[in-house]
């Protein structure tokens, strides 16, 4: 057992809460082709990092931002596989609404369309792509998480699956549990490791100072 205490918890959204593989390779590859690339390249595509950066990265020639709002239109649309992660909803229903956050690579739009497909909570906060002028690795998502929650970045909890997420979240002084639901845990240097949510075990009330994060 490891115990964790902190003032909030904030999660990333795919391959954490939402499960959106499928999706995101299908929809990767069909732009590949649509933009005359290889659709081999999306094997080599970094998850975890906003779409903006990978277009800038694959193809330098486009428009980033034209390609990216085509992109995203692509994926939102495209819900076949895309499923709740075991245990993310009963880990949410266990946090204070106040005491959690979402901060995902992805676009605002295409965030709310995964949630509301998964039936989860749509956060009072949630910090997306459209939110900052820099991604995953860079600690500017989480830090803004920490700050539009009210909360001290080093009084907060990570919930990644990706290095770039764990890097950001280090990088912005949060401790983080990695869930290997996309790597493998030996590429993943968080301070815990586990194989599912259902592991955590979250306990604290809106008033209370900390939350207790106990994980079997």
């Amino acid at each position: 057992m490891r115990t964790f205490n902190c003032s909030a918890i904030l999660f990333d959204l795919d391959g954490v809460l939402v499960d959106s593989t499928g999706s995101v390779s299908r929809q990767y590859r069909l732009w590949a082709q649509k933009t005359n690339l290889d659709p081999q390249i999306v094997e080599n595509i970094p998850h975890g990092v906003r779409a903006i950066d990978v277009v800038r990265q694959l193809a330098p020639h486009l428009n980033a931002e034209a390609e990216v709002e085509r992109l995203e239109k692509m994926e939102a649309e495209d819900q076949e596989g895309v499923v709740v992660m075991p245990g993310a909803a009963e880990l949410l229903k266990s946090i204070p609404e106040s005491r959690w956050c979402v901060v995902t690579s992805g676009t605002r739009y295409l965030a709310t369309c995964r949630l509301k497909h998964a039936n989860l909570p749509i956060p009072r906060v949630m910090v997306s792509a459209d939110d900052v002028s820099k991604g995953k690795p860079n600690p500017e998502p989480y830090l803004t998480g920490a700050r539009l929650l009210g909360m001290n970045a080093s009084d907060c909890l990570v919930i990644e699956d990706a290095p770039a997420g764990i890097q950001a979240a280090h990088a912005g002084g949060m401790k983080v549990i990695a869930i290997t639901s996309t790597y493998p845990a030996s590429a993943l240097e968080a301070d815990l490791v586990i194989q599912k949510l259902a592991q955590i075990k979250v306990s604290g009330r809106d008033g209370a100072r900390d939350l207790t994060v106990n994980v079997e």
